[in-house]
């Protein structure tokens, strides 16, 4: 640090470098790490002035991604104009391919339905009854327990 920037530093307080403006108007802060006059080290500092300062008008989600991780100190350096245009544009293209898979899914889902609807089946008499679903009398034993008669039945000739 400069003996000017100290001498500033002194005279009008903390100094904050401007470091970039995003495209909603946010202006992005950087106070660098400084000596206090008793010689204690106070760490740098990265904040954002709000395009729209007041309370009820700010989103927290107003802030571009890059811009976020920047003041949270998960990346070094600032966001570059072409970094954020290259972004915007990758981001703009997933919202179209996720849609164009949304609407294959639909026609897949509508295809589906078309295909897999149940048969309707026309069921005569009640499943009591002793030739319950069948359509002509078959040589396998059926009967009910009420009707049952020992020896009714013989099997079926060879």
């Amino acid at each position: 640090m400069s003996r000017f920037a100290s001498l500033l530093r002194r005279t009008f307080g903390v100094m904050k470098e401007h470091v970039g403006t995003d495209h909603l108007g946010n202006k992005y802060y950087c106070i660098p790490e400084q000596k206090t006059w008793t010689g204690r080290v106070v760490r740098a500092r990265r904040f954002v002035e709000a395009s729209n300062p007041t309370e009820f008008e700010y989103l927290g989600g107003r802030i571009p991604s890059e811009w976020d991780a920047w003041i949270r100190g998960r990346r070094k350096d600032p966001p570059t104009i072409e970094e954020l245009l290259n972004n915007e544009r990758y981001r703009e293209q997933i919202k179209i391919k996720a849609q164009e898979a949304e609407e294959k899914d639909k026609e897949l889902q509508a295809k589906e339905c078309k295909v897999a609807q149940p048969m309707q089946t026309q069921v005569k008499g009640h499943a009591a009854a002793t030739h319950f679903g069948q359509s002509q009398v078959s040589e396998e034993p059926v009967s009910t327990a009420n009707t049952f008669q020992p020896g009714s039945w013989a099997p079926p000739k060879k």
